[in-house]
């Protein structure tokens, strides 16, 4: 099973242009895709809706959006109808195999005075791998101001984590009508997952502690059993090789972008890889490999 995560900076690239068919080609060909700034109707992108776009390209697969940021961008039509249409910005998961169940979290967010604060957002599906094991998946992307701002947005993200097998999926139960489910059996909500995006922290981060457990100076990294695993470092990387950002900010030449696993899951893993090549967005994508 291949799995990649991307930043695509609503589209564009290093060379200002936007371009989402060269998104969608860097991205084609996984079994399972999580994007982050993707936005609708917006003004700086040509009020495109980039997820409509996006599946137009990559029709083999299915796909969720969730927004973060969801604004008005209705204007007045013929007729004095209103033409109704969201300004948004947020995440999408998109798959080979159906996606269950989706859930869009808002994560907390700082109220700041003159920093500009964006509400951000975690975005769940449940699926099936290609050999018929059940996956949450989740695309996140946490704030750009500060670890202040970032720290109880990880933890919700863990706390979603460790909660959601016990509170289940969206329906569940087995008093519950026909004309309900439709036919449909309830959807699982596994304990196994896989959270990937944007985090805006590197290694070097006390939140990066947090989701991988702290690091010892005599015995490395301390690992939680029920906990989450990075990926590129089970892959045999180190935690600072790695670069996914060349935004020109503080982050610009650091690794931000991660693919945090299941213990459990971290069995799986075979490779992790960099798409160093690709110049569409101000992030590069990050890849996956696991036998599942």
């Amino acid at each position: 099973m291949q799995i990649v995560s991307y930043n695509i900076q609503f589209g564009t690239g290093r060379d200002e242009k936007v371009d989402l068919a060269r998104i969608a080609d860097t991205v084609r060909g996984a079994d399972l895709i999580a994007l982050q700034e993707v936005e609708r109707h917006a003004k700086r992108t040509g009020m495109v809706d980039q997820a409509a776009v996006l599946t137009s390209l990559l029709p083999e697969y299915y796909w969720v959006y969730g927004p973060g940021m969801d604004l008005s961008a209705d204007v007045m039509g013929p007729g004095g109808q209103p033409f109704h249409r969201r300004r948004q910005f947020g995440n999408m998961l998109l798959s080979k195999t159906p996606i269950l169940t989706a859930r869009n979290h808002l994560l907390p967010k700082m109220g700041t005075l003159e920093q500009f604060s964006l509400q951000r957002c975690a975005l769940e599906g449940v699926i099936h791998s290609p050999k018929g094991k059940a996956l949450r998946a989740m695309s996140v992307h946490l704030s750009h101001l500060s670890d202040a701002d970032r720290e109880p947005q990880v933890a919700r993200l863990l706390d979603i984590h460790q909660r959601a097998y016990h509170e289940g999926p969206g329906w569940c139960g087995t008093r519950v009508s026909k004309a309900f489910t439709e036919g449909q059996e309830a959807a699982p909500m596994p304990r196994e997952a896989l959270i990937m995006g944007d985090f805006n922290f590197s290694w070097r981060s006390p939140l990066y502690d947090r989701i991988v457990g702290p690091l010892s100076d005599a015995f490395g990294r301390m690992p939680y059993r029920d906990g989450l695993i990075d990926s590129w470092v089970a892959a045999g990387h180190r935690e600072d090789e790695g670069c996914t950002c060349h935004s020109g900010s503080v982050a610009d030449g650091e690794r931000i972008d991660y693919c945090f696993v299941s213990s459990e899951l971290s069995k799986h893993l075979s490779n992790a890889w960099i798409d160093e090549d690709s110049i569409g967005s101000d992030h590069q994508a990050i890849w996956i490999d696991m036998d599942i």
